[in-house]
Order: C-alpha cells, then structure tokens, then sequence
C-alpha cells in the first residue's frame, strides 16, 4: 500500500475512533491534537502529531509547542517528547498515531512524575496586580483635585495684586485656609 493509502485509511479510522472525544482535534487531514488529562487537571497536556509526506514509513512530528503546554518546563516536554519517539521507532511503518496517543493516555502520571507547573503567566498577572492596586470607582473621584468656580477664581484674583502676589502679609497657606473656611 502506499502512504497516501495508508494515511486515508488511518484518518478514517481516527475520526470514527475519536468521534465526539472532546479531548481529540483534527486540525488537517494531516495534523491532529490530543488532549491528555481534564481541564483543569494540572498535569494535563497536548500532543500535537503531524504526518510527513511519507508517514507511516517515516516518522511522524510530534509537537508539544501548544499554549496549553505553557505551564510545562522545557525538560519535562523534552522527556515527554523522547518517550513518544521511543514508541514512533517502534511502530516505524505501520499506523501509529492512535498508538501514540493512547500510549500517552496510559503512561501519563509516568510522563508527567517530574511536573511542577511553571507559573509565568500567573506571575505576570500577579506582578501587574500588585502594581495596580484595585480601587473602586468611588476613591477615584475623591483623589480628583477639586475644581474652582468661575467665581471662586475672581475671589481668590481679587486677593492677590495684578502681579498674582499676595499683599504682604499673606501667605498661601492662609489663603487657601481662608478659602475653604468661606467657600467650602
């Protein structure tokens, strides 16, 4: 048979294996995904296959560059990756991406035993929240400066000389002091 046969006849039979598998995503008739774990699960993770021209004489590429794999440090993906290819040797010309995914679905805790999540995104959003402390639209508005009246800025005028000094003896303090006790 040639590839193009054998990768018809394989696609054929994961579409009806993983019909209606939330876990499972064709991507093309070449590139599929599989979701080992639940959401949530934290040491979930995606498998991303794709077949070459030649598949199932050469081997497949398999990817786990996926954002939902963000949390995994880059030597757990690498181990991970180099389990599968472990398997790929051994199924070399026959149909093997269901192999490869049910392969990953056995031996999760296996694959994922040196997992601990890297927290990137989470820090990030953390630094930003300490940065930006959450107020509430009330305190907003108290931290507005007050603004003057059209009146209230020709008393305040008529106060100081036609230098915008204040007459001797008078500080700004005092007039801001004598401000607010008649206008506020």
């Amino acid at each position: 048979m040639s590839a193009n046969e054998d990768q018809e006849m394989e696609l054929e039979a994961l579409r009806s294996i993983y019909e209606g598998d939330e876990s499972f995503r064709e991507l093309s008739p070449v590139s599929f995904q599989y979701r080992i774990g639940e959401n949530g699960d934290p040491k979930a993770f995606l498998i991303e296959i794709s077949w070459t021209e030649t598949y199932p004489q050469t081997p497949p590429i398999i990817s786990m560059n996926a954002f939902f794999n963000n949390t995994i440090s880059s030597a757990v993906k690498q181990s991970i990756l180099a389990k599968l290819q472990e398997a790929v040797e051994v199924n070399l010309g026959t149909a093997m991406t269901y192999t490869l995914f049910e392969y990953a679905k056995d031996s999760k805790e296996q694959l994922m035993e040196n997992h601990h999540p890297v927290h990137s995104a989470a820090s990030i959003s953390n630094i930003i929240s300490v940065e930006t402390p959450n107020t509430a639209p009330s305190s907003k508005k108290k931290d507005k400066k007050e603004q003057l009246s059209k009146a209230q800025k020709r008393k305040l005028a008529d106060k100081t000389d036609h230098k915008g000094e204040l007459p001797r003896g008078w500080n700004w303090v005092d007039v801001v002091k004598v401000f607010k006790q008649n206008w506020l």
